[in-house]
């Protein structure tokens, strides 16, 4: 167990950002359950052949359940909620799903935490419940909108946090983080469609090419994650994490050309463009918050991350399936 004293419960444990997390809490001496979703073949996701299986507990339920939820964080002293629904695309076709699964999995998670006396709990919002910037760059006070159903759970996920800190003095820190890309990201995100597609050698077929966002590498976001949760300020707040840099779509997509050392031509695919309405078109984060309350420094740059990635997805191209949208 860690210096002191507390066990950590990681919901979502076994997807991108959590396996990732969960490998770092391993490394930094913490003692970690790891939480994630029940299925028939206790397939435990990117921490099946992780480095650290063997140094953590892993906990199948489901966070939609609040007596799975209980059960799990027992002998915990602190929680990182990463489990939710988090495809956009989806949740135009199933709102309700990211109601229950973000929103009331939000509540299992607070009241859980709330009933067992726990001293920490990070619960994980997104830059996407910023909506498109009315400013730039954008800080944690910017005004929060809904432009999707499943923007909008994250909002309501995040009042409701916040009303358990100042309802029930629940010592909570919401983290922020805008678009972290690397290894073991869904072929849903952009960057893993791009990379597999060149790889797949075909024409690349995009959404909307225009939009900005701040990326940062997943190493980075989750050391994030850890100094928020070392940090003795931030209770009660939301702490943005991002690189304070904004990219294009299009411009993001001919760099990822250069650094594969190909030359590319994009199809719009109407299938992938959100409606006006819908589409964020810029995010560019206001890191100050997090560099003044914590030690938390980004060590890599966009060429180091993506190229880490792209190797990555090469060495596991077979996962991807890039003729098809993945929604």
């Amino acid at each position: 167990m860690n210096s002191n004293g507390k066990k950590i419960l990681i919901t979502g444990a076994a997807g991108f950002i959590g396996s990732h997390l969960t490998e770092l809490c391993v490394e930094q001496g913490y003692e970690v359950k790891a939480y994630d979703q029940y299925n028939r073949n206790n397939d435990w996701g990117w921490l099946e052949h992780s480095i650290c299986k063997n140094d953590i507990q892993v906990i199948l339920g489901d966070i939609r359940d609040y007596d799975s939820v209980y059960d799990a964080m027992k002998g915990c002293g602190a929680v990182f909620h990463l489990a939710a629904l988090i495809s956009i695309p989806y949740s135009y076709v199933s709102p309700l799903a990211y109601i229950r699964t973000n929103i009331e999995g939000t509540y299992n998670v607070l009241e859980s935490a709330k009933q067992q006396n726990l001293s920490d709990i990070l619960i994980t919002s997104t830059s996407e419940t910023y909506g498109t910037a009315k400013y730039v760059p954008i800080d944690e006070v910017h005004p929060m909108v809904g432009q999707s159903p499943y923007s909008a759970s994250k909002i309501s996920a995040d009042q409701l946090t916040i009303s358990y800190y100042r309802s029930f003095g629940l010592p909570i820190k919401i983290v922020r983080p805008f678009n972290t890309y690397g290894p073991r990201q869904s072929a849903r995100a952009i960057i893993p469609t791009v990379i597999s597609q060149i790889l797949n050698g075909q024409k690349l077929k995009l959404g909307n090419l225009h939009p900005t966002r701040d990326l940062t590498f997943v190493k980075d976001t989750v050391k994030g994650f850890l100094e928020i949760y070392k940090s003795s300020n931030l209770f009660g707040e939301i702490t943005n994490i991002g690189m304070n840099k904004e990219i294009s779509i299009c411009d993001l997509v001919n760099y990822i050309a250069r650094l594969m050392n190909v030359e590319t031509e994009v199809e719009k695919d109407s299938d992938r463009i959100r409606t006006d309405k819908s589409e964020v078109e810029r995010l560019f984060c206001d890191n100050g918050r997090i560099l003044k309350y914590t030690n938390w420094k980004p060590e890599y740059s966009l060429q180091e991350g993506l190229s880490i990635t792209i190797e990555w997805i090469k060495q596991n191209i077979n996962s991807f399936k890039p003729l098809i949208y993945n929604v």
